[in-house]
């Protein structure tokens, strides 16, 4: 069996994580912090972070980066969704919103991969939908309650199944597993 370690606080994260990848790959957590590069690029967030705990830790890390990235607010909060909800929360996104007609955004899922003495590469999950007037539902965690996936009228949070129904980390984790299963 194949196993993956796992850099993250959010044991949600991990959860999706085994859902999705199911028996063929084992995750274990590694519950450490680790210092974040700030840029925009969920992309270049993981790489440059499995790349350092790779070679911290000496094995294989996995690391997830996911943000919200609302148009009208020019992609605010983006790879800072984390960051921006602990400090104003979904009332406060909800409050920036207020009176804009333009509700569309991406949500965005990069996941990193990287070996000691390796290059680290990454996979991206995206998923496009709109936000909600108000807050909906208490499934999931972070902004699922206020994103409604497109294709749906239901927020995340109303979404009895909401870890199925996330595509934006479905997708990357995915990847990441066809690349696993090729190794």
């Amino acid at each position: 069996m194949k196993k993956i370690n796992f850099v993250t606080h959010n044991k949600d994260k991990v959860r999706e994580f085994k859902a999705i990848l199911g028996e063929e790959i084992e995750v274990e957590q590694v519950d450490i912090d680790y210092p974040e590069l700030r840029s925009d690029d969920p992309e270049e967030i993981v790489k440059a972070a499995v790349k350092k705990l790779a070679e911290e830790l000496k094995k294989p890390v996995v690391a997830e980066d996911s943000g919200l990235f609302i148009h009208s607010l020019k992609d605010f909060p983006g790879t800072s969704s984390a960051y921006i909800h602990k400090r104003i929360g979904l009332k406060g996104i909800l409050k920036l919103m207020e009176n804009v007609k333009g509700r569309e955004c991406v949500y965005k899922s990069a996941v990193g991969y990287c070996e000691p003495n390796e290059e680290p590469i990454s996979f991206l999950g995206e998923e496009k939908g709109k936000i909600a007037e108000e807050i909906r539902g208490s499934y999931g965690f972070g902004h699922d309650p206020i994103v409604i996936p497109e294709g749906s009228d239901k927020t995340y949070g109303e979404m009895e199944n909401v870890e199925d129904a996330k595509n934006f980390r479905r997708k990357s984790v995915e990847k990441l597993r066809g690349y696993l299963n090729k190794k």
